[in-house]
């Protein structure tokens, strides 16, 4: 379920020190019910590597990434640390001492930090630099569940355009799938 941009800028997230230009694209609840600490078990969800997206979102992620390979707008010079530098460079010192947590194997971002309760991992290539937001949040019922966030930061009047053009698919049909492929993960977890 996407929720309103309040859910995440209303929290004391640290990443609103961090990333502070870049703008919060969406936010959604992850279907991940658990108690106050299972935020690790979630990230190491994510990152495995486990879980696999079928129909339209495979199809569109491919699309995307034959796209950018003919465009050359994901090569290593337009990466974290090669366009753009990692937002590691702006972290505390509190954070920057810290493990940062895994990266995830499946998808081309690379974890920034890890607390208690949140994880941020960012990503960067010819379009955009992007930090996906995952919070572990009380749900209202006496338990807790996870919550992403997107944060992106458009390279230039392209990246605005490319955003813009991609907003209705990511709402309507990238982002509903990886919210349902992250309950799935979790259920089968939990079995």
């Amino acid at each position: 379920m996407r929720l309103a941009n309040t859910a995440h800028t209303s929290r004391p997230w640290r990443i609103h020190e961090i990333a502070r230009d870049f703008r919060l694209e969406d936010v959604w609840a992850l279907p991940t019910p658990g108690g106050p600490d299972e935020l690790e078990l979630l990230v190491r969800q994510i990152t495995s590597g486990e879980g696999r997206f079928s129909g339209a979102t495979r199809v569109l992620f491919a699309l995307r990434w034959k796209i950018g390979e003919l465009l050359g707008w994901d090569g290593p010079d337009s990466a974290v640390g090669a366009r753009v530098r990692t937002l590691r460079d702006r972290l505390p010192a509190d954070l920057r001492d810290a493990p940062a947590g895994p990266d995830p194997r499946a998808i081309p971002f690379t974890s920034v930090y890890r607390t208690r309760d949140e994880w941020a991992a960012e990503m960067a290539n010819r379009t955009v630099h992007t930090v996906m937001h995952i919070g572990w949040v009380p749900d209202g019922a006496g338990g807790y569940r996870g919550q992403m966030a997107v944060l992106v930061k458009p390279n230039g009047l392209f990246g605005a355009a490319y955003m813009a053009a991609i907003r209705p698919f990511r709402r309507l049909i990238v982002d509903p799938a990886v919210v349902r492929m992250m309950g799935r993960g979790w259920r089968h977890a939990a079995r």
